[in-house]
């Protein structure tokens, strides 16, 4: 019943596919990045011709499963060079597995620069021009697509950044409020799109929860039983409910780990005025929300709606945000910081890539720490296309090498989050072994290291870290795969019950009698193909190590250095 669709961008012709036998049991990140593998060659160009797009709900999305909106979009990254993978909630995922899509395949180049539009509903899929919409930012765009087509579709668009094929462009979707903010954001992937001549996909289906199941009872029994584990769990069920992801803003201070003025301290002294505490605070003053669901069916509403000053709304404010536009430039002011995030939403950039940049060019003294509206300033110059603008789009690494400075947070080009590889060294070792580049949600050792949730290993030592983030980056692109939100993982990891829930919803779903060993097997091939990618890319590892600051400089208050041993990073991806 599930199809592909594919998209040539060069002759426009548009084809449903029968799916492959292959595809069949894969989803979100487990499916984008085999077509990846199967169809991209891994040394071509990534805003070329023969790089494609691929869009996958998950293996669960469109059914009553809790939480499991999540959208994979995937291509080779014109950030990193190898592949990619980035996901996001909004309501696209679950539409696209109601219309039985089991992925878009964009591919090739149309031979003028128009933009198009592709519309998909339930009575065909059209590819229309739209100059109307060149140039415009995320949220106009979705209003526009909202207002032509009804407020129940879901838009995926790119801004002008993703445009002007900068490679920390994303690409957003919005929610079910209409909120343009829902971003695949890490990986340039807002470029790759940009390079397609594709503006906006446009998603018309009215269900949400109607892909088939064959099993329903069995399916809702364990959709019932996974939500309560969900709901009972202190992370998932009560502090991320209460606060939004924001919530770690003082838990991560506390512990030393915050990266304070672009990585050189990890205490910030002013965390209150910026935590989850103060932003929830803040929103319902002024009539916002403190907690919102991203997509129908979170049971966890880890987002968030802040009212800004100037009467715009910012929708959601996340941690890693928080913690890019706040202690990393050291600024304690949240209107600055959601006026930041926002202008990355309406031009299209990822939050985290960008604010490692402008942290790069305090060091270099271009900008000030401290100085919120000149960081205002020079993100909105990404818009107008200037010289700093582009730099700013471009990330940390390229900004690091135009100015000269060397304590740049990144790796294989794509900014550090949150998280100080020193006092974190679990997600130390993701950063530097994950596929995707530095990103923290692709193995959150903050699970253990600092929560204490599926155990606990100190996150000063350097025992214990390799096999943390192994077995983090096989369940992650296992739950990848599923569309289910990977804040669900802190309760999968504690509850011995979660993990068998998600199988049994899987196989009631398709008809099948998956193990849990099976989900593990998932995890591992497809760690497995996306290594063997960036390898026939070039990438060595060499790229999968953390830049040599955090092993020669010191950081404040433990005094800690990244000491895990190059060996031990080599071995972190080989199941043998």
């Amino acid at each position: 019943m599930f199809k592909i669709l594919r998209v040539d961008m060069s002759s426009q012709k548009i084809r449903h596919e029968d799916l492959p036998e292959k595809y069949a049991l894969l989803g979100g990140r487990g499916l984008t990045s085999q077509v990846i593998v199967d169809e991209v060659p891994p040394t071509c160009e990534a805003l070329g011709d023969f790089n494609k797009l691929i869009i996958a709900p998950g293996l669960l999305s469109g059914t009553r499963a809790p939480s499991s909106g999540r959208l994979s979009i995937g291509g080779k990254s014109p950030l990193t060079g190898g592949i990619k993978e980035a996901n996001a909630g909004g309501i696209s995922s679950q539409k696209l597995a109601n219309l039985h899509i089991k992925a878009i395949i964009i591919e090739n180049k149309p031979a003028s620069k128009e933009n198009y539009v592709l519309h998909l509903s339930s009575e065909g899929v059209e590819l229309k021009p739209a100059a109307d919409l060149a140039g415009k930012g995320t949220y106009e765009v979705t209003s526009i697509c909202r207002e032509r087509y009804g407020d129940k579709v879901g838009v995926i668009t790119i801004g002008p950044a993703g445009e002007m094929l900068m490679p920390s462009s994303g690409i957003t979707n919005n929610d079910s409020d209409g909120n343009s903010s829902r971003y695949a954001g890490r990986g340039g992937l807002g470029a790759l799109m940009g390079s397609k001549g594709l503006k906006a996909i446009i998603i018309d289906c009215s269900h949400i929860f109607d892909a088939p199941v064959k099993d329903a009872d069995t399916f809702n029994s364990a959709a019932k039983k996974f939500s309560k584990i969900l709901l009972d769990h202190p992370v998932s069920g009560q502090a991320l409910a209460s606060y939004g992801t924001n919530v770690l803003m003082n838990i991560i201070n506390d512990a030393g780990a915050i990266p304070v003025r672009n990585f050189s301290g990890g205490r910030f002294e002013k965390a209150d005025n910026i935590s989850g505490e103060r932003m929830a605070e803040i929103a319902r003053e002024r009539g916002g929300k403190a907690t919102h669901a991203c997509h129908p069916g979170c049971v966890m509403r880890c987002s968030n709606v802040y009212p800004m000053p100037d009467g715009k709304v910012c929708a959601p404010i996340e941690y890693e945000t928080a913690w890019g536009f706040g202690a990393n430039l050291d600024i304690d002011d949240l209107d600055i910081i959601a006026k930041l995030n926002y202008i990355c939403n309406d031009v299209g950039l990822d939050t985290i890539d960008v604010g490692c940049t402008l942290g790069v060019l305090m060091e270099a003294e271009v900008l000030s720490f401290g100085d919120g509206e000149a960081a205002v300033k020079a993100v909105e110059e990404v818009e107008k296309g200037t010289y700093l603008g582009r730099i700013i789009g471009s990330g940390p690494a390229s900004a690091g090498k135009i100015f000269g400075v060397t304590r740049v947070p990144a790796v294989k080009g794509q900014g550090i989050p949150a998280y100080d590889p020193r006092a974190c060294k679990g997600n130390g070792v993701t950063y530097a072994t994950s596929p995707m580049g530095a990103d923290h949600t692709a193995g959150y050792a903050v699970t253990s290291n600092m929560l204490k949730v599926g155990g606990y290993v100190d996150p000063l030592s350097n025992s214990g870290q390799t096999e943390l983030s192994r077995n983090l980056q096989v369940a992650t692109a296992a739950i990848d795969a599923t569309g289910i939100c990977l804040f669900a993982a802190f309760a999968i990891l504690d509850n011995p019950e979660g993990l068998p829930a998600v199988v049994d919803m899987i196989n009631a779903q398709y008809g099948i009698k998956l193990t849990t060993d099976d989900v593990t097997a998932l995890g591992q091939q497809i760690l497995t193909v996306e290594k063997e990618f960036n390898k026939q890319a070039g990438l060595t590892a060499a790229d999968d190590r953390l830049p040599e600051f955090f092993k020669n400089e010191e950081l404040k208050p433990h005094n800690t250095k990244f000491d895990i041993e190059d060996e031990k990073l080599d071995d972190v991806i080989n199941f043998n």
